[in-house]
Formats: C-alpha cells, sequence, structure tokens
C-alpha cells in the first residue's frame, strides 16, 4: 500500500530524532535524558562575557536542544521554537513591510485565514486567497509587490496537495519573494519542503510533532542565514517564545515521532477504504487514497501520509451533529495530530470566519467532517465511526 510513495532518502531520521541537540558527555551529570533548564538568567562571567545564554528571552538551552533536533529532521541549517503555530506565522508576516503583497492558498487552517486577512490588511498588506491546485492561479496572483507565498500541503480542511518545487520555481523567478510552507498535517518525516525549493517550512508543533495534546507551540525551519537571522531577531524582541518544559516536551515527543507518524498513517488508510465503501458518505478527502485528485502527485513528493481525513457525509448540519455527538472514543475537538482520535465541523469552528458564500465555494459544508485518526485500534476507530452512523438512522 505504502510502496509507491517517494522513497526516503534519509535513514537516519529516528535516530537524529533521538540524539540531535543533545549528547550526554555535555552534561555535568551526564544524564540520557537531556535535562530541563528552567533558569530565566545565567552567571556572567564577566561584562559581555558568558557561555551562550544570558536571558530566557534571548535564549535557553532547552529551547536550543530542540531547535537543533528540529533542523536536522528537516535537513535545515537553522530552525527557531516560537509560543505557537500563529507565533511562527506571526514572525515570517513581519518580514514584510505596509504595501508589500501575499499570494496564499484558499483553503487555508482559519487562524492562519485571519491573520492574513485581518491583521495583515490593517496593516496595509494585502493578500490574495487563490487555488493553488491550479499553478496558473499563482502566476497570476504574484505582482510586483509579492514578497510571500503563503501555502499549506495538504491544506485545512480540504486536503488538497500542492506541488511544492513548481510553486517555489514560479516565485523564484521573481526578485524577493519567499515561499513558506505550513507543513503541520505531514511533519519531516512525510515532506521535507525545504528540499523542495521552499525557503520557510513551518509547523504548528502542537500537532503532529508534540502528539500528546499537552503542548501548544510552534516553529520554523530555514537554510538561508539572513533569513534566520531576521526572524531570530524577530523571535527575541516580539517575545513569542516558549517555555523551556514546553520545549522539553517536544523534544522527549520527537524520539517517538516516526513510529507515531506511520501508524498514524496505516490506520488513517483503513479508515479512509472503510468511509469511501459507506453508504452514508459521499465522498472521501484523503490524499493517500487513488481516489484523491493529486494522490499522483502526493507520492512524488511524500514519503507516506498523516492520519488526517475529511469527508461529506449524506444530509446536513442535522445529521452532522447526531454523527459527532454519537462518538464515543473518537473526541468531539477543534485539534489533531495527538494520539487521540478527534473529529470536528471546520464551517462551525475554525472557518467561521469566513463568510457562508466563501464556504460553500470552497465546500467548507455543514455536512464536512475534519477527522484525525488517532493511534487507538482500528477496528475500534471504525467501529466507532459505524455506530455514529447507526444512530443517525435511527434518529432520522
Amino acid at each position: 500500500m505504502y510502496e509507491d510513495y517517494l522513497e526516503r532518502d534519509d535513514f537516519g531520521f529516528v535516530t537524529r530524532a533521538i540524539n540531535e541537540g543533545y549528547n550526554p558527555d555535555d552534561d555535568a551529570y551526564n544524564a540520557i535524558v537531556p535535562p530541563i533548564s528552567l533558569s530565566t538568567s545565567f552567571q556572567q562571567q564577566g561584562p559581555s562575557q558568558n557561555k551562550g545564554f544570558l536571558y530566557g528571552r534571548f535564549g535557553n538551552p532547552s529551547r536550543q536542544m530542540l531547535e537543533q533536533c528540529l533542523s536536522s529532521l528537516d535537513n535545515a541549517k537553522y530552525a527557531l521554537c516560537f509560543s505557537s503555530g500563529l507565533g511562527a506565522t506571526s514572525a515570517v508576516l513581519n518580514l514584510l513591510s505596509p504595501g508589500d503583497h501575499i499570494v496564499a492558498g484558499d483553503d487555508l487552517y482559519g487562524g492562519s485565514h485571519r491573520l492574513l486577512s485581518k491583521v495583515a490588511g490593517r496593516l496595509n498588506i494585502q493578500t490574495n486567497f487563490v487555488d493553488f491546485s491550479d499553478l496558473s492561479n499563482v502566476e497570476q496572483a504574484i505582482t510586483k509587490e509579492t514578497k510571500l507565498i503563503w501555502l499549506e500541503s495538504p491544506t485545512n480542511p480540504l486536503l488538497k496537495i500542492t506541488d511544492i518545487a513548481k510553486v517555489s520555481e514560479i516565485a523564484h523567478q521573481h526578485e524577493n519573494v519567499i515561499v513558506a510552507v505550513d507543513n503541520t498535517f505531514l511533519t519531516p518525516y512525510f515532506q521535507k519542503p525545504l528540499s523542495l525549493g521552499a525557503d520557510i517550512v513551518m509547523y504548528s508543533l502542537t500537532k503532529y510533532m508534540n502528539g500528546h495534546g499537552d503542548v501548544v507551540m510552534g516553529s520554523v525551519a530555514v537554510n538561508d542565514l539572513h533569513l534566520y537571522e531576521k526572524l531570530k531577531f524577530l523571535q527575541n524582541i516580539m517575545g513569542i517564545v516558549p517555555s523551556p518544559f514546553d520545549c522539553y516536551l517536544v523534544n522527549r515527543s520527537l524520539k517517538t515521532l516516526a513510529l507515531r507518524m506511520e501508524q498514524h498513517m496505516k490506520s488513517s488508510m483503513a479508515v479512509g477504504l472503510y468511509l469511501e465503501s459507506h453508504p452514508q458518505v459521499d465522498k472521501v478527502l484523503h490524499p493517500g487514497l487513488p481516489s484523491h485528485p493529486q494522490h499522483t502527485l502526493l507520492k512524488k513528493q511524500c514519503y507516506g501520509y498523516s492520519g488526517m481525513i475529511s469527508f461529506y457525509i449524506k444530509g446536513g448540519l442535522h445529521e452532522t451533529k447526531i454523527f459527532l455527538a454519537s462518538l464515543k472514543i473518537i473526541r468531539h475537538g477543534g485539534s489533531l495530530g495527538n494520539y487521540t482520535s478527534q473529529a470536528m465541523i471546520p464551517a462551525l469552528m475554525t472557518h467561521t470566519a469566513l463568510t457562508p458564500e466563501e464556504r460553500t465555494r470552497l465546500g467548507i459544508t455543514d455536512n464536512l467532517i475534519r477527522m484525525s485518526v488517532g493511534l487507538e485500534a482500528k477496528n475500534d476507530i471504525i467501529a466507532d465511526i459505524s455506530q455514529a452512523f447507526q444512530a443517525i438512522r435511527e434518529q432520522n
């Protein structure tokens, strides 16, 4: 089922996830598990003399360990952590100046859409939201003021796949245009946007990278030193830094990222195939399935797929609410990417900032459900979905 994805070229991923950023020999007590440094300030050897740390907002050993590990996983030279995924996005946005222009995907996480449309717009930074599945839309949207192209692949919640290499090629034909890819849904285990030509890869570490539902954090990774220095300045001066304890937790979680992503993929494929065969489902959106319109592109640029599925049930909001209320194992929640399966209605939760007309045009209708398939036994997940469909039949 998975053999025809892009062949993995870095078999050391798991080893690097476990070891990069920390060496027990560097610790005074040779602790095998990286210690947590909670101090807000650090002893100085003299005026302007220190061992690399001065104040917690400027830098912290726990954050540094995590950033070094993250950069390694993306085959990047540099990585930076932020207090949330939107904090990371805000730092990228602040690379721009009034009068600049952004080209962004029309199907984005609702928070990203609000940031680009309402906050950036107020700062006189205009955004065109276009469908990236047709590359001519990208070419036509770029102007001489364009400085940033922002995309997700897969998108949220419609799970469209964008040809990152071709978008990067188009963008880099224009002077000073940066390509940033939100890679939250796939993680560097399944997709490496920098290797495909992007300038910035961004994550909500809250999701799969942490994977335990107990941390809110974001990150970016880059290869360009000048870009890194700008983003590091913004990380510091804007104060959008994560806590050392949260950095410790994410670093811990990276050690099992590969194992978790493999299981998310296997279970989501099983759930997707089940949903495709169900008479109460109109359509399934799962890029890992051959039925998805960009399935071939996914295999061309990715090593696999995660646990994200969206699907349209037959009926409307009434049926959707019954379905979600009837779930017993799958949680009704707005997050994703952790060990618990979660399902939600994007039209009522993550994409309320869009007008009803915009949601209808995009296909974010009341009968669309986004599901993050967790690490429970796949047969139990499928059984839970089955009994929720049964509840719809009984109540109609």
